[in-house]
């Protein structure tokens, strides 16, 4: 079966990175995830990821802490992660390219949309850490930015539940999961799908979204194939 997308943008929570004990980096785990990312290089997709940081650190949460001070504390807590999942994708075999949007040229290639779209051309991995490079912006509102910068056919957001649901399937056994949404259901409804500024980006750049459980590492290839797991919002 060959895929259904050409080139795709991954979305990867700090907390998947984190494996049972919920913080920090499991290196197992990201060695899971990197597998079936290696299936999708193989089978002619071109994967771009960027991480989020909630493993390490969350701005938000930093209580009286100045907002711009702890919005970069989280920018570099990505880049922690970018370089984790680049070990383990060069360990299963890939070429991979880790570029930040702060420069930090002795660790990582400096964020160049043309040189990304490049390494994407040549089959290497490209890892977006930084986010935005801006304080007051999520990292989902980064992969949003970064997916129509460089063209990607979708935005696959691998998360710790398998779609998205009209409340919280946690706390109300009785949820129900949607299997596919419009942007404007995203932003009438306040699913929490994304923060509404990424949410609103997808809408206006017509980019579709993709929300999964990242549990079955397996779904990231199920989802390049154009499998119907998770939520799609288009």
């Amino acid at each position: 079966m060959s895929p259904k997308y050409k080139r795709v943008l991954l979305k990867l929570s700090g907390e998947s990175l984190a494996g049972k004990a919920g913080h920090g980096i499991d290196f197992d785990t990201v060695l899971e995830i990197c597998a079936p990312i290696k299936k999708c290089v193989d089978a002619g997709v071109e994967v771009a990821i960027v991480v989020g940081g909630g493993n390490f650190w969350r701005g938000r949460s930093s209580g009286n802490m100045d907002r711009t001070r702890a919005d970069h504390m989280g920018m570099l807590a990505t880049v922690i992660n970018a370089l984790g999942v680049a070990d383990g994708l060069e360990q299963v075999g890939l070429d991979v390219r880790v570029q930040t949007a702060l420069e930090m040229r002795s660790v990582a290639e400096p964020y160049i949309r043309n040189r990304a779209v490049r390494h994407l051309e040549k089959g290497r991995v490209v890892i977006l850490g930084c986010g935005t490079g801006n304080p007051f912006f999520s990292t989902d509102t980064g992969a949003a930015l970064r997916a129509a910068e460089i063209e990607a056919d979708i935005i696959l957001k691998a998360t710790m539940v398998d779609g998205v649901y009209d409340c919280d399937p946690k706390k109300n056994p009785n949820a129900v999961r949607y299997e596919k949404l419009t942007y404007m259901d995203v932003l009438n409804k306040d699913l929490q799908v994304m923060d509404m500024t990424a949410a609103s980006f997808c809408k206006d750049s017509h980019i579709p979204f993709m929300v999964f459980s990242i549990e079955d590492p397996e779904n990231i290839f199920r989802a390049v194939q154009g499998e119907a797991i998770g939520t799609l919002v288009e």
